[in-house]
């Protein structure tokens, strides 16, 4: 039985990961930027210096988040495609054990052994290296991660993130703009909060309590150091 909602095929769920993981990148944006600018307005009220450091944060967060995510998904990729290069050669040089190992595959799925070899047999003839990447590897051998895609993903996100936080303090007068970044962080974080805890099926609750307590907890710090360091220069 279907429930609505339910990722059953691995394009959808692959789109449900790569939201995801969108989210999770404009978190760390609006987290980080929003720190940096806070704390920046606590030692000072010129608007050069937030923007300058603003934008400094965003820009090489931005360009460590994309270097992060293009080292890990290579090394994801170069791991994926020695595996499929491995099952070709087994397939090739011991067909019948591969034979044998996929029937062993799905018999322990729950298929009686009668059952278990005709399908290994009818999937072999049909594409045996499909057969196993599916199965054995969980590989789709065509639709394997771009890391410069998702470089530049993790990148849009975490510059999206960041612009919000970076906006919200230079658009309001000195007197009011950390208060007036404090709520606009608060409310994306809630929002995303309950957007990443719905894609994942948790509480939604407790993912925003986290990231809003989280979040608030960092501006809380990063301002009192920045008065703290402003009151010394001073």
């Amino acid at each position: 039985m279907t429930h609505p909602g339910e990722p059953h095929s691995g394009g959808l769920s692959g789109r449900l990961n790569w939201l995801r993981a969108g989210v999770l990148g404009a978190n760390d944006g609006i987290v980080s930027t929003a720190g940096l600018v806070v704390g920046v307005a606590g030692a000072t009220l010129a608007s050069g210096p937030i923007a300058t450091a603003g934008a400094a944060g965003l820009v090489a967060g931005a360009v460590s988040m994309a270097l992060g995510e293009y080292v890990s998904v290579s090394s994801q990729r170069d791991t994926e495609r020695a595996l499929l290069a491995k099952e070709r050669t087994e397939l090739v040089e011991f067909p019948d054990e591969e034979l044998d190992e996929l029937t062993a595959l799905y018999a322990a799925k729950g298929l009686s052994p009668e059952t278990a070899r005709q399908v290994a047999e009818e999937l072999t003839a049909h594409d045996a290296f499909a057969a196993h990447a599916d199965i054995e590897l969980r590989i789709n051998p065509d639709d394997l991660t771009n890391p410069w895609h998702a470089a530049g993903a993790s990148a849009l996100a975490f510059t999206v993130g960041s612009l919000l936080p970076l906006i919200a303090i230079l658009l309001p007068p000195p007197n009011i703009r950390v208060p007036v970044t404090f709520i606009v962080v608060v409310i994306a974080l809630a929002v995303t909060g309950a957007v990443s805890a719905r894609l994942g099926s948790a509480s939604i609750a407790r993912a925003v309590v986290r990231l809003v307590g989280g979040g608030a907890a960092a501006m809380a710090v990063t301002f009192a150091i920045g008065q703290l360091a402003g009151a010394t220069m001073g």
